[in-house]
């Protein structure tokens, strides 16, 4: 190896993803290996570790797979390295935008939903505490 090129075991442990996981996502064309070893591995790149860290920042807040897609296609749109069009960029550039309001939304709805879990667990934490007060035996 080169240093340049990791197998996927090592892209799996730094992504913590399974290996089942990441060849699903090879599978459904999100990413794939930057190329292949002599004897037929998978060798990945540390661009193609920070692409599977966007999906996975995305798949818990509830982005589809084609979702994935979509945002890696326009970040990969502009990130090329010849020039986009001033009109191109700008729409590449409000599809990101609105994948970033879609996550901030998605997160806001996480923050209530753990808000009233954790109020839930008090609930029953009060209640037990009530059922055998301190001193009591159980």
């Amino acid at each position: 190896m080169d240093g340049k090129h990791m197998q996927i075991g090592e892209v799996a442990t730094r992504t913590e993803l399974s290996l089942r996981t990441i060849r699903h996502y090879e599978e459904t064309g999100l990413v794939a290996p930057s190329a292949r070893s002599q004897g037929g591995f998978r060798l990945y790149t540390e661009s193609d570790v920070q692409r599977l860290m966007v999906i996975r920042r995305m798949k818990p807040l509830g982005f589809t797979l084609e979702q994935m897609r979509d945002l890696l296609d326009a970040t990969d749109r502009l990130d090329r390295a010849g020039p986009v069009d001033g009109v191109e960029r700008e729409m590449l550039l409000e599809r990101v935008r609105t994948y970033e309001r879609d996550a901030r939304r998605k997160i806001e709805e996480l923050r209530t939903q753990l808000a009233r879990a954790e109020d839930f667990a008090a609930t029953l934490r009060t209640r037990l505490d009530a059922a055998h007060p301190l001193g009591s035996s159980a």
